[in-house]
């Protein structure tokens, strides 16, 4: 008996069009995952249960009838709440939205369900994805699966959760700083933030425009590679969107899976991102993975990149100052929620003053401060436009690395999941713990992180990132499967299925055959 919700994405869609096993079946089998263990992760906002079977009873209905359907149709996929959804609320994590309920899908949500996806709900987030834990969500903090009084990162950590814990093979993600790929790493799973403009943001709720780009979460290199070629193309409704054509991402990842491609692969370790103060399980992990690609013929080198020491700080202004203006829509004026102060003059400017202040939360009203002042007549200069010059630099040290390296690699974060509660206090510590992350964000460059082994000192995953230039998504998943297969040899298979097991995850029998 094979349970349904344990198979890989690319097994499972086999399955599926193969008659073995329905849409419904597997659809069902999630459902009653996320039934079990939802009360000790809280990976969703949202479960769409009754719509999900519909669209699975759907996808097997047209099967049926002979109908040519694509890869993945019928596979079951979580979706993060920042992105919107005509038939289900959109919150972004705040109480400002709470209940909102689009008139419009996503351009990704669009591509999902043409491509007959089956949305199982919205995964939980950091409110309006401001944070690196998911416990400035407005509805309370997602939990690790490998340990539930741990942070699942952030601020996907609802969907990079629900992967880890089996209710969904597949979700999506934003990454604005690391978003997918920190709580990939600390999860377990594979996150992948493409090249800027290879996804639609249309319909994403943003929050700093020039760095959000939407992405894929999944339990392997494949898998987040068959999704990340449903979502991606040019999209005419988004202004940044690449027009580029993009060969097949599965492709490649399966090119990787065959063996021998990393002989003669120049792979750069990045200096300034693989230094003293990270975790020492961390650096030691990342260190086998150095050792284990050089014995299989890659040139391995060290590379500088001396601007990225200044990343953060540049982040850190650029990202608030956009998110200043992209928040000024929140009034109250037009939809979600609307508050009026006790013995306030019942006026415009007084009600957007209350709404504002009851429905963003300490972590949004920080930095939307802080934007606003940088922002500001005497400060502009000073404050954001020095950091988009160092922008700038970052870029130069990333083209400048290329030229020596085919890929780049550091730890995807500095430190293995700390304990919820532990850095809530801590803006600071939050921050720097971005990083690793944050450069190609700041560069437009994409990146995957993928699991590389456990820390020694907790037990808990470690994540490897590895950059690529720009428009070269698939020398990521090329890349990326091969050193997975590597390593799933040495773990006898992925390491998500070392994962410990569950509260009550002996509940979870439905779907199984």
């Amino acid at each position: 008996m094979t349970d349904l919700t344990r198979l890989r994405a690319a097994e499972l869609a086999t399955a599926i069009t193969s008659g073995e096993v329905s849409s419904v079946e597997a659809t069902q089998a999630h459902l009653d995952r996320i039934a079990a263990v939802e009360g000790d992760i809280h990976a969703f906002l949202h479960v769409n249960g009754e719509a999900a079977l519909a669209a699975a009873a759907d996808v097997d209905r047209r099967r049926a009838a002979g109908e040519q359907l694509s890869e993945l149709a019928g596979v079951p996929v979580a979706v993060k709440d920042v992105l919107t959804t005509k038939d289900q609320p959109t919150t972004s994590g705040s109480r400002i939205l709470e209940g909102w309920v689009p008139p419009y899908d996503s351009t990704v949500v669009e591509r999902l369900r043409a491509n007959d996806l089956v949305l199982l709900g919205k995964t939980n987030m950091d409110e309006f994805a401001m944070g690196s834990s998911t416990e400035h969500s407005a509805y309370g903090p997602t939990h690790n699966p490998w340990s539930t009084d741990r942070i699942p990162g952030g601020s996907g950590g609802g969907s990079a959760a629900a992967v880890a814990a089996f209710e969904a093979p597949l979700a999506t993600g934003s990454d604005t700083g690391g978003s997918i790929r920190q709580p990939a790493a600390v999860t377990g799973t594979v996150g992948v933030k493409p090249t800027y403009g290879g996804v639609s943001r249309w319909g994403a709720i943003a929050l700093a425009s020039s760095l959000d780009q939407i992405g894929p979460v999944a339990r392997n290199v494949l898998d987040t590679a068959l999704i990340h070629d449903v979502i991606k193309g040019h999209d005419p409704k988004d202004s940044t969107s690449l027009t580029t054509e993009w060969p097949s991402f599965a492709d490649a990842a399966r090119l990787g899976r065959a063996g021998g491609r990393l002989k003669g692969l120049r792979v750069g370790v990045l200096k300034e991102l693989n230094r003293e103060g990270f975790q020492a399980g961390v650096r030691q992990r990342f260190a086998e993975v150095v050792e284990l690609l050089t014995a299989e013929g890659a040139e391995v080198t060290e590379v500088s990149a001396p601007h990225f020491d200044y990343a953060v700080a540049a982040y850190y202004l650029i990202l608030p100052a956009e998110a200043s203006s992209n928040l000024a829509r929140f009034d109250g004026v037009r939809y979600g929620l609307r508050a009026f102060a006790e013995g306030e003059q019942p006026d415009v400017e007084n009600m957007m003053a209350a709404t504002r202040e009851a429905g963003f939360g300490d972590e949004v009203k920080r930095r939307i401060i802080l934007g606003t002042y940088a922002l500001s007549a005497g400060y502009y200069d000073q404050f954001y436009g020095k950091a988009q010059k160092v922008r700038t630099l970052i870029q130069r040290d990333f083209e400048a690395a290329f030229n020596q390296v085919d890929v780049l690699i550091s730890p995807t974060a500095p430190t293995t999941a700390y304990k919820l509660g532990e850095k809530l206090d801590d803006p600071l510590a939050m921050y720097l713990g971005d990083i690793t992350t944050i450069p190609a964000n700041l560069a437009g460059i994409p990146a995957l992180s993928q699991p590389i082994g456990l820390a020694p000192e907790d037990g808990l995953p470690v994540g490897l990132q590895t950059f690529a230039p720009a428009f070269e998504d698939a020398r990521l998943y090329e890349f990326g499967a091969a050193l997975e297969a590597l390593l799933e040899q040495r773990w006898g298979g992925q390491l998500i299925e070392q994962a410990p097991a569950l509260p009550q995850a002996a509940a979870a029998e439905g779907g199984a055959r």
